[in-house]
């Protein structure tokens, strides 16, 4: 099985810590590719819309007679072939959110934190406590930690003065654990987790 060694937020080590197996096994690329799709498709707003022949005003009364002018016929000014007409195959509201199987999903999520133990991403902290929530300690944290890039910063429970403290930080992120996903998961170079979480991870996804 993979392990880990968890540190303080002095970046001491406090002990090596075996991962769940589940974090071990091969990654499935094209479950964690599938679920980023999904993740994005859902939050289309699908609102993009376009007035027709029908929604477009005017146009109620035949432009010209049928026979007899030389021109062309035409029922109407709201046509799309003419100026100020309706658009002709144009994009209407609609939903874009489609659903994964519930393995699949599950899949996807315990890959995506493989890769990150895989590529020595994931920084395994025993606790994450701020007495205020002032950003000078989250980046003094991070630069103690060796964390130079973007990192997403997984916790089991509401912490106020770290979510506070990382709020204008552009390259952080803090999500709870019920909103942990793998759109995240990929977005963020490291992945700074509380040993809470992962206690949460293993109990919730190493069934």
């Amino acid at each position: 099985m993979p392990s880990v060694v968890m540190v303080d937020q002095s970046n001491k080590k406090v002990k090596d810590v075996e991962l769940p197996a589940l974090f071990g096994s091969e990654i499935r690329p094209h479950l964690i590719h599938a679920s980023v799709v999904n993740q994005l498709a859902n939050r289309r707003a699908g609102t993009a819309a376009t007035k027709n022949k029908a929604m477009v005003s005017g146009g109620g009364k035949k432009p010209w007679k049928q026979k007899g002018t030389g021109r062309a016929r035409a029922g109407s000014t709201r046509s799309p072939l003419w100026r100020h007409g309706g658009t002709c195959f144009g994009p209407m509201p609609r939903d874009y959110s489609y659903s994964l199987p519930k393995k699949e999903k599950r899949a996807a999520l315990v890959d995506a934190i493989a890769s990150k133990v895989m590529d020595n991403r994931l920084v395994l902290v025993s606790s994450l406590d701020f007495a205020e929530p002032k950003t000078k300690l989250v980046t003094s944290l991070l630069d103690t930690l060796g964390v130079k890039e973007n990192a997403l910063v997984l916790i089991k429970s509401e912490n106020k003065n770290l979510t506070l403290a990382s709020r204008n930080i552009p390259s952080v992120k803090v999500l709870r654990m019920e909103n942990i996903n793998v759109y995240d998961l990929l977005k963020y170079r490291y992945l700074i987790m509380t040993q809470d979480a992962l206690s949460a991870i293993q109990e919730v996804y190493g069934k």
